[in-house]
This record gives structure tokens, sequence and C-alpha cells, in this order.
């Protein structure tokens, strides 16, 4: 159970933030979030598919991390194989929330960080600090604000490209049918991506709006970061060796 608060230098002057991974974090999890802010440091390491939310039935973008829902095939112990960190995750207990601020004699939502106190990252002991000891932001929290504002754009910019995409009828369902060896296979549906000839085959004017909108970096984007399946696949053949030799542990 979440138990957030607005974010402040008084009441969370000694709040450490643990930054290291592993199941105890949350982080045994085989998709997360992905944000088109990010999309061009996403597209170096994972998989980007799309995915219909049950309520409303609009679209998201995710990262692929496995091929079980509880499976991070680049969590190594507690270390995250990866140079780039999804947003997501970067986040840690933080989130943006907003508040009623008057500004000029005019009534505004502002955002403001929230931290949920119950998170599993949160502690007193150990971990990065998030203010200085004289109450200023500490470089980890300047980061955390920089991920949230990534997130929060992403959110908003995503739901007006994932509906040009849709109304162009680029978003097409992807089956996943891999083959790991003689005994384990991947057969994975729900999942959708852009499909490359339907791209390809837009009509001038189509193509030029998703230019001006500025959708189509994130359309070859998502496209490239398929090339990182075969990581995936490799890492998840290198496990399943290593588990046949060593026996389930």
């Amino acid at each position: 159970m979440a138990r957030y608060e607005l974010l402040n230098n008084m009441a969370h002057k000694d709040l450490r933030v643990v930054t290291r991974f592993g199941r105890e974090f949350g982080d045994q999890v085989g998709m997360v979030p992905a944000f088109p802010t990010e999309y061009a440091e996403l597209q170096r390491e994972y998989p980007i598919f799309f995915r219909k939310e049950r309520e409303g039935g609009e679209y998201q973008s995710v990262a692929m991390l496995g091929f079980d829902k509880q499976e991070n095939l680049f969590l190594q112990g507690d270390h995250w194989n990866a140079a780039y960190l999804p947003g997501y995750v970067a986040r840690g207990p933080f989130l943006i929330g907003f508040q009623e601020q008057w500004d000029e004699g005019e009534l505004r939502k502002e955002p403001v960080i929230h931290v949920d106190l119950d998170h599993p990252r949160v502690s007193f002991d150990e971990g990065e600090p998030v203010f200085l000891p004289q109450g200023g932001h500490s470089p980890y929290l300047q980061h955390i604000t920089t991920v949230l504002g990534g997130i929060h754009d992403g959110v908003e910019g995503g739901k007006a490209m994932f509906a040009a995409f849709e109304s162009m009828g680029l978003i097409q369902p992807v089956k996943l049918e891999v083959k790991l060896d003689a005994e384990h296979g991947v057969d994975l549906t729900g999942l959708y991506g852009i499909d490359r000839e339907r791209l390809a085959a837009l009509e001038a004017d189509k193509l030029h709006a998703l230019h001006r909108w500025g959708f189509l970096e994130g359309a070859f984007l998502v496209l490239a970061s398929m090339h990182n399946m075969r990581r995936l696949i490799a890492e998840k053949q290198r496990r399943l060796r290593l588990q046949a030799e060593t026996g389930p542990t």
C-alpha cells in the first residue's frame, strides 16, 4: 500500500534511497512502461512494444525486460546490466503530483514531487541522500527531477503520438514465437508494434504530418529497437544452459 507525501526538506531531511537492484525492490518484472521522451536511449538496449490498457483501451508503450511477467534478463544479482535505466525504474519511490497554486491572480495546477514512504527503496540508514545537510537538493534528487520531467512530458506527448499511429494504421498486433532450445520456447501475445510495411506505404502528406508533429522519429526508433530481441534471446539461452549445468536455484 503506497503512502505518498509531498516531498519537502524539513519532514524528509534524513530521507535516503537505496539504488541497488533486486527482487526485494520489485525489479523482477518482464516489462516496464516506456515513454517517447526516452525512446532514443531505450532503443539501444531494450525492445519497445505497445500494449492496450485494460481500462479505456488506449495504447501504452513498454520496454521488454524478459519473456515472463516476473523475468528481468537485465537483472544480475544487485546489478542492472545495461547502460541506460528506464525512467520508470530510475524514478524509484518518487512521482509527480499536482498542487493548486495562485499565479498572478489565476489558480494553476503546478507539478510537484511526491514520495512513497512505504516504497522498499526508502531508507533513513543507507542509500543516496535526497537532501543536502543545508536543505538543498542533492545531486541524486536533481537527477530524479530530470527523470520525472521526462516521464511527465512523455506521458503527455505519448497520448497524441499513439493516437496518430493508430489513426494511420501503423500499430499492429505482434505475435512472438521464439525457439530457445530443444525444450524451451516463448509464445507471447497481446503485444503490438509499428508495421514497417504500412509505414513505408504511407502517403507523403501523412509522412510529413508525422514529421511535423515530431512523431516520425518515434516510429523509426521503435522499429530499430526490435534488434534488441537478439540480446534478450541470447541472455535467456545463456541462463537456460547455466540452469541445465548447475540445476535449478
